[in-house]
């Protein structure tokens, strides 16, 4: 396949307090949400006045992506389009068509199996390419990098960074907090040829950046940024919970290490920067965020070698043992079951 383009595939966010009610309609639709409940949520975005940092991300990523591209020789024109909110993918695509953009290969922002971090990228294609309609591209996506070194590199960095903000002397009862976004636990426990990959792939990740960061600490692996229904049961325990747990325990200092995001958008300051901050100063813990990846030259490298994968016979590079498809199995990380709020 001769591929002639490039694509940033990503969630999108508002950048003013008039986009924010908007975009979240968007991030639920189909799933009955009152405005009531998303005006809780929107007020996290008010906390920034009405601006996601995630768009700016996304531009600072796709500059950097266009610079590695010209220094290497990958003449691919590049572009972005969003899952929620402006540039929208199907407004990128028409874009792309017009271009005489026939084949592009996708990179979209998530390292992880899972219906929400990949399956649902495939499902953007198919809609926004349905949406162009005749002589849309066509869309191939990449693969996912949970354990490739451009992306745990960045995170262990990041990670032995954190822990120079940090008492020494209290090394002893410190302690290393990997973070993800929770899913339902039935999404978790799916069967078939792919099922538990978000959390098999994530447990690999934290495994591989402790080893390098932090062998002589103890860690964990939890969970933040959960949404829907009290009812149900999403991944366990929560960031703010565990913290509450540690210092029961005796821990005195934490690094919490979000290795589920690529870059420090809106989940990521909000939940850990003020959320756990704030649990974390009440338990009188010593606290320190580690940064993500964001334009970071060798996640910004790994983009491109992900490219060059399919483009010039380049070689997978990777740390782990987790088998990892180009092409996902059609049954794999089927949605969850859709509940109508009350």
């Amino acid at each position: 396949m001769v591929y002639d383009a490039f694509v940033l595939l990503s969630f999108g966010g508002p950048e003013k307090p008039d986009d924010v009610m908007p975009f979240l309609r968007n991030v639920v639709r189909g799933r009955g949400v009152p405005d009531e409940r998303l005006a809780e949520v929107a007020e996290h975005y008010m906390h920034f006045g009405g601006v996601s940092p995630i768009n700016q991300q996304c531009r600072d990523l796709l500059a950097a992506i266009d610079t590695e591209f010209a220094e290497h020789g990958v003449g691919l024109p590049t572009y972005w389009g969003n899952r929620n909110w402006h540039p929208m993918l199907a407004d990128t695509l028409a874009q792309m068509r017009d271009d005489g953009v026939e084949n592009a290969l996708g990179f979209a922002t998530s390292a992880y199996g899972g219906y929400s971090s990949c399956k649902q990228y495939w499902e953007d294609i198919a809609a926004a390419r349905a949406h162009v309609g005749p002589g849309a591209p066509r869309i191939a996506k990449l693969r996912q990098f949970h354990d490739d070194p451009g992306f745990v590199g960045p995170h262990t960095e990041a990670v032995t960074a954190a822990l120079t903000r940090l008492d020494p002397a209290r090394r002893a009862t410190t302690r290393l907090v990997f973070t993800a976004h929770s899913i339902p636990v039935t999404m978790a426990e799916t069967a078939g040829p792919t099922g538990g990959r978000y959390n098999a792939q994530l447990e690999e990740t934290a495994r591989l950046v402790h080893a390098t960061a932090a062998a002589d600490l103890p860690y964990d692996l939890v969970w933040q940024s959960r949404s829907g229904p009290p009812q149900v049961p999403w991944l366990e325990p929560d960031i703010n919970d565990h913290l509450e747990a540690l210092a029961a325990k005796g821990v005195t200092d934490v690094v919490v290490s979000p290795i589920g995001f690529v870059s420090d958008h809106l989940e990521v300051i909000w939940d850990l920067d003020n959320e756990a901050k704030d649990t974390a100063d009440r338990l009188g813990l010593g606290y320190a965020r580690a940064v993500t990846p964001g334009v970071h030259p060798d996640f910004v490298s790994m983009i491109r070698r992900l490219v060059q994968e399919r483009t010039a016979d380049r070689s997978r590079e990777s740390l782990g043992t987790l088998p990892i498809w180009d092409v996902c199995p059609a049954d794999c990380c089927p949605p969850p079951a859709r509940r109508k709020a009350s």
